[in-house]
């Protein structure tokens, strides 16, 4: 009888779930708009920076210079007034302000250093720090290459070809984007296995179980199935329809071995949700413990920051934790076309902390049903 206990208590779990608005409002959420806004809304390179320009010289060199302002880093430069670049970064209208001062070509030629003054908006902190250097190259770019009256450099001795392989844009949306699908496949399914442990104990249905013919493993087996599947679904929906089909982003792997390993992880992060539910006795001390658990697990996992920057302990320490192992196995997979003869290793060690997180959640279940 054990097969059909666990399928229809999972079904129960699932009618649940639907009853329950407000986590199913946080999937919708988490698995669209959030993947979508993680990677557009906060870019990690210059994207469209406005700039205004004070030409007071209004020389070749300077025209130079403003045509060299163009898509996708900046937006097409306005030509403004000393007068009016005060007011028009108090607005907010410019984020950068160049200033070209008069005879500045003329001190060029002659082997002076003229000052060029330039102006950021700091509130708009990415965009000025990480702006503020290219409007320097590019001005100095302009200034050598006229100076020189030619664009081409001179030959150099040794030549340096750059290739950026798997995202050759270096766009980072592309990665961004695959990581909060990560991140919400791990905080997802803690949240909903443990909540739904929570739920049974606050509306009385426990008892319920209690004076069924069910066994507590049958009882944690239905929510680790239901709960994972719910998950697994949605990540499938964020990887093909909002990351593949709506940002566009190239996935240059099998997706079917990527949800082979996803399953593995939620096998593990929904125990671990069961577990963090033994241990609390409601839903506030609950949130408190995911908090507690997955900021390291998003943060120290490599998916964030690359493992090899990361203290040696940490690193060790880290292997005990499914994520770690699976962001390594989708890193592999989507970005760089890794087959099972690379990433069995990662499959390997979530299958085990996956039975290992289980067995404990098990433990704990029986001692707190008793």
């Amino acid at each position: 009888m054990w097969p059909r206990n666990i399928f229809y208590l999972g079904v129960k779990e699932l009618r649940s779930l639907l009853r329950d608005t407000v986590l199913l409002i946080m999937i919708i959420y988490s698995f669209s708009v959030g993947i979508y806004t993680a990677a557009t809304a906060m870019p990690e390179n210059l994207n469209r920076a406005t700039i205004a320009i004070v030409d007071e010289d209004r020389s070749q060199l300077s025209a130079r210079i403003i045509e060299a302002f163009y898509l996708p880093y900046f937006m097409p430069p306005d030509l403004i007034t000393l007068a009016q670049m005060d007011r028009r970064m108090d607005a907010g209208q410019d984020t950068f302000a160049l200033v070209i001062p008069p005879h500045f070509q003329r001190d060029v030629l002659a082997g002076r250093r003229p000052d060029i003054q330039l102006n950021a908006d700091a509130t708009r902190m990415s965009q000025a720090f990480t702006g503020t250097g290219y409007v320097q190259a590019i001005v100095a770019g302009e200034v050598n290459s006229f100076l020189a009256g030619y664009r081409s450099q001179e030959p150099a001795s040794i030549d340096l070809a750059i290739r950026a392989r798997f995202n050759p844009q270096l766009n980072g949306g592309w990665f961004s984007s695959v990581m909060e699908v990560i991140n919400n496949v791990t905080l997802l399914s803690i949240v909903l296995a443990g909540a739904a442990l929570i739920r049974e104990r606050e509306h009385g249905t426990v008892e319920h179980l209690l004076v069924m013919p069910v066994t507590p493993l049958e009882i944690l087996a239905a929510k680790v199935w239901s709960m994972g599947l719910v998950v697994l679904l949605a990540a499938a929906f964020a990887l093909v329809v909002i990351v593949q089909g709506i940002l566009a982003v190239p996935l240059y792997g099998s997706l079917v071995l990527f949800f082979v390993g996803a399953a593995l992880l939620l096998f593990s992060t929904t125990s671990m949700g069961i577990l963090m539910a033994t241990l609390a006795r409601s839903m506030p001390q609950f949130a408190l413990l995911v908090i507690m658990v997955i900021l390291p697990l998003q943060l120290l996992s490599g998916g964030s920051t690359p493992r090899e920057s990361m203290p040696e302990f940490v690193q060790n320490f880290m292997l005990a934790a499914p994520t770690t192992h699976f962001v390594s196995l989708a890193q592999s997979v989507l970005f760089r076309g890794a087959g099972l003869e690379t990433v069995w290793p990662s499959l390997l060690a979530l299958l085990v902390l996956g039975g290992l997180f289980f067995s404990i959640a098990l433990v704990r279940l029986r001692r707190s049903l008793r």
